[in-house]
């Protein structure tokens, strides 16, 4: 199993079924997969917080959901986070290609990079980084659990490390 097929079938084995995603590179071929699955939702949106909206309305639907975003967005969904998730407790399972770490080559990306760690404590949203796909299946299924347990957002950080298994 390779990085992004393990990152698609822990989220379809964790029971999600309505995904939001702002497009990423890294994210691509897991976007593929979810757009190819006829048993997920999958909504592409334009901005991170929008993706924290729409999947509050998912959640409140009835629906299982998940956001995957590059970290570089995730400045813009603070406030989404902060006056909409957590007062209204909302679960969502939070998939974040993490950029501006290792390997980063554009120095745009660096500044997010450092800072993504700090953002995701201040906001009190637990996070893991898995290093290998089999770690990532486990983890996001754990992560997705216990987001509904917290009623509050967990957040997977996948770095440059973690897609070099996909080559």
């Amino acid at each position: 199993m390779n990085a992004s097929e393990a990152v698609y079938k822990a989220i379809l084995d964790s029971g999600v079924d309505f995904v939001t995603s702002v497009p990423c590179a890294n994210l691509k071929t897991v976007l593929n997969y979810l757009n190819d699955d006829k048993d997920i939702q999958h909504i592409p949106v334009t901005r991170e917080e929008e993706g924290i909206g729409v999947c509050t309305g998912a959640y409140l639907g009835g629906r299982k959901t998940a956001l995957l975003m590059q970290n570089s967005g995730l400045g813009n969904s603070i406030n989404a986070i902060g006056s909409l998730v957590k007062v209204y407790k909302i679960p969502i399972l939070i998939i974040i290609s993490h950029r501006g770490d290792l390997k980063e080559k554009i120095s745009a990306q660096i500044p997010m990079g450092q800072w993504t760690k700090k953002l995701l404590e201040t906001v009190e949203i637990p996070y893991f980084s898995p290093k290998t796909p089999d770690e990532a299946y486990k983890l996001i299924k754990d992560a997705s659990e216990l987001s509904i347990n917290m009623e509050y957002p967990v957040a997977i950080l996948l770095d440059a490390l973690y897609w070099e298994h996909d080559k």
